[in-house]
């Protein structure tokens, strides 16, 4: 039994009650069941066509180490419904299956799975909360930050989010999740401790509004960051910021230094950026950069470049810290597959009306044109030797990892990579294109085997 120590929150508690409860009545009729589980997301949000998977990394982590401690069991038996036998078994249940998975920074498509468990039954059911809750704010996060970076073009963007994410384990994961899509870095300094993604970061209103004045306030902040400096000139007025600004740069150029940036954070950023570029180049500061932060997102930014405002870099918090157009996805987890009395696997599938399944073990096999460009997936069996680059690969088997995640350089690598491999018309920021999912002929005659199967078995 997993130990209970100084209150630590046992992970494997992070599940859905019926999950519990199907769990028990499962130990009772079908113990010693085997079952197949998808998990994929429904279909697109708004102006979106393609996903970015992210989360692995967590996933195979919790799945290692699941097990319920004590104090766990003992919750569970206050509830008075489980038999002492469930809890017992519970007391001693470790995930015992084997996980199918997209790499981080794959590209991906409505109903293709990111993820397969086949396990025992109980196992493959418990699970079902956090692999879901895990794909759910990752994916949701790395697609929108994706389309931040992407509209930004050549220019920095910077993770701002941590304040306004919903939650503190949530701006960790935004943090690695937007940094994988192709950001830049991020404020949040345990997120850049626990991850090593670079952490920046310029000052606050406060700072400023704590001096007498805002020259003081620059000069101060210079002295103590020479090197590393970017004063932030809205507090009081734009204009006499940069002012304030150009003084604290000539200063520094006194003792061998330069500023490095100013940054603005309100106002209309397209007319304010270019005077304030005026301004700086007229007083021979060339080379002090412009950030702009302020409720910021990849529609404000691709406007902003569109008019040609000379931005450097970006601050992006809110909008793309929750995601705020498409703050979630329609993940689910279904099952594909169950053992019968003779311990052989039979596909199942879902049947109501716009939420059909397909059945069985499946692989998506991507297409490629002469360029190296995505051309179609095909969504098929997984033995059914299509030809095509498969992308699920085998990353637990007998419930241990058996996939080493890379190094956060390699995964952002990848994701830049493969968004380099999709078609332009599939990154459009205000309008969605289908990418081409193609269901094989394979699949398509199980599918209807199995709905014909099905149907007789429920008459």
């Amino acid at each position: 039994m997993a130990q209970n120590t100084n209150n630590k929150i046992n992970l494997s508690m992070l599940l859905d009650f019926y999950e519990i409860s199907m769990s028990a009545s499962y130990f009772d009729f079908k113990k010693d069941a085997k079952a197949v589980f998808d998990l994929f997301i429904r279909r697109m949000p708004e102006n979106r066509s393609f996903f970015v998977a992210a989360g692995l990394e967590d996933i195979l982590d919790y799945l290692d180490n699941f097990g319920f401690d004590s104090g766990s069991i003992e919750f569970l038996k206050k509830q008075g419904i489980f038999s002492e036998d469930f809890l017992n078994y519970l007391s001693n249940v470790k995930f015992s299956g084997e996980v199918w998975a997209l790499r981080e920074g794959e590209i991906f498509f409505p109903n293709e799975p990111v993820i397969r468990v086949i396990a025992p039954i109980i196992e493959a059911q418990l699970v079902e909360s956090y692999l879901l809750n895990t794909i759910n704010l990752n994916a949701t996060i790395a697609t929108k930050a994706s389309r931040v970076a992407m509209s930004a073009k050549d220019r920095g963007v910077y993770d701002f989010s941590l304040r306004r994410t919903h939650g503190v384990d949530s701006s960790l994961k935004v943090a690695r999740a937007s940094y994988i899509a192709g950001c830049n870095g991020t404020s949040n300094v345990l997120a850049g401790m626990k991850y090593k993604i670079p952490v920046v970061g310029t000052m606050a209103h406060s700072f400023v509004m704590s001096f007498q004045n805002e020259l003081e306030s620059f000069l101060a902040y210079a002295r103590t960051f020479p090197k590393n400096s970017i004063l932030l000139v809205d507090t009081y007025d734009n204009l006499k910021g940069v002012k304030n600004a150009i003084t604290v740069a000539k200063e520094l150029e006194k003792t061998g230094f330069k500023l490095n940036g100013i940054r603005l954070d309100s106002g209309n950023l397209v007319k304010l950026s270019k005077k304030v570029r005026k301004i700086l180049d007229q007083a021979g500061l060339s080379y002090v950069k412009i950030f702009a932060s302020g409720n910021l997102d990849e529609y404000k930014i691709a406007k902003l470049l569109k008019a040609k405002a000379p931005i450097d870099s970006f601050g992006v918090g809110t909008n793309m810290g929750v995601s705020e157009d498409a703050p979630y996805c329609d993940v689910i987890y279904k099952i594909s597959e169950v053992t019968d009395a003779k311990g052989e696997f039979s596909p199942t599938m879902k049947l109501s009306i716009g939420k059909k399944t397909y059945p069985g073990r499946k692989q998506i096999y991507r297409i490629f044109d002469d360029k190296g460009m995505f051309a179609k997936d095909i969504l098929a069996l997984e033995d059914e030797g299509v030809r095509g680059a498969p992308l699920l690969s085998k990353v637990m088997e007998k419930g241990k990892s058996i996939y080493l995640s890379p190094p956060i350089e390699e995964i952002r690598k990848f994701t830049q990579d493969n968004l380099l491999r999709l078609p332009e018309k599939y990154k459009k920021l205000n309008k969605a294109y289908r990418y081409p999912v193609v269901v094989s002929q394979g699949l398509k005659a199980h599918t209807k085997k199995a709905l014909k199967t099905i149907r007789q078995r429920s008459m």
